[in-house]
């Protein structure tokens, strides 16, 4: 069943003693706004986090049939160590021209092809259909803008990154263990945000929905992952991290009833005492504005 609903959504998550998303620029640092001291988290990295959820809780191979009796998969476009010209010529095999493969003309110019091939992307991989995709690199898969798109989140209040020195009681080669007499010492430093809590914004179009085939299915599948991806992307770099509230605006019209970011300030996460030492989610008290919503949009608490 395809949308028929506009939803505008805030995401609250917290980090404890862990790194939520390095920044490679700056030797693997938590993200920072340099003039705020506020902790960022790139919108790419909240989507790889969905997208790991869903790889591990579906079945990649099987067929679902939808609401409106559409065939569809849950595969991943953009996972580690894909080769995504090869995804794409799939497409072409799917629907049954693989003749316009051969010649980097004919790669380039599918014709009407191009459209029949972006529509089994969309069909068959959740990413593509959810976030979008650029598939136009090669074997011409066309381009798709997602439904669902992502902001940076934002903590609350500035972090601290603290730098930790770490030992490792073992070397990699034996060049190395002649050098130290057998001592076999490594020194590493590990980076981390002793607590954190962050807030990110979502949007999601019905009718770019209905473009993609994203449908209700795929819908509560997002709202799973976004509830639990935290619970299966454990790591010693990452520390504690938890979905603290999932808030979902949903528009009873395509278009929308309300602008986003008078929804988005109804939910206000403050601190409870404003001169302490932040270091749990219990420091904090969110406020939900329910009061007086605008006509023709609810209010869903997922999480929270």
């Amino acid at each position: 069943m395809t949308l028929k609903n506009r939803y505008d959504f805030v995401l609250l998550f917290d980090v404890k003693d862990g790194n939520p998303n390095g920044d490679p620029d700056a030797g693997n640092l938590p993200r920072v706004d340099a003039e705020t001291g506020l902790g960022l988290m790139t919108d790419v990295a909240l989507k790889r986090k969905v997208r790991n959820f869903v790889s591990m809780t579906r079945d990649q191979s099987e067929v679902t049939e939808s609401l409106n009796g559409d065939k569809k998969r849950f595969e991943i476009y953009v996972k580690e160590k894909a080769i995504l010209n090869n995804q794409n010529k799939r497409a072409y095999v799917g629907i049954g021209k693989p003749e316009l493969l051969e010649g980097e003309d004919k790669k380039r110019k599918g014709g009407n092809a191009v459209e029949e091939a972006r529509q089994w992307m969309c069909k068959n991989f959740y990413d593509v259909r959810t976030f979008g995709a650029v598939m136009s690199t090669g074997i011409n898969c066309g381009q798709v803008r997602g439904p669902v798109q992502l902001t940076f989140a934002r903590s609350i209040n500035p972090i601290v990154a603290l730098e930790h020195s770490i030992t490792r009681m073992a070397v990699a080669t034996e060049v190395e263990a002649e050098k130290q007499f057998g001592d076999n010492r490594t020194m590493g430093r590990k980076f981390t945000v002793p607590y954190g809590l962050y807030v990110a914004h979502g949007f999601i179009s019905a009718h770019l929905a209905n473009q993609t085939d994203f449908g209700e299915d795929d819908l509560e599948l997002l709202w799973q992952a976004l509830e639990s991806m935290f619970e299966h992307d454990r790591s010693a770099a990452r520390g504690e991290m938890a979905t603290r509230g999932l808030y979902v605006f949903k528009h009873n019209s395509e278009l929308g009833n309300a602008p986003a970011h008078s929804l988005f300030a109804r939910i206000q996460p403050k601190l409870k005492n404003e001169n302490s030492i932040v270091r749990d989610f219990s420091d904090y008290t969110v406020m939900v504005d329910e009061a007086d919503l605008p006509q023709g949009v609810t209010l869903q608490r997922i999480v929270g």
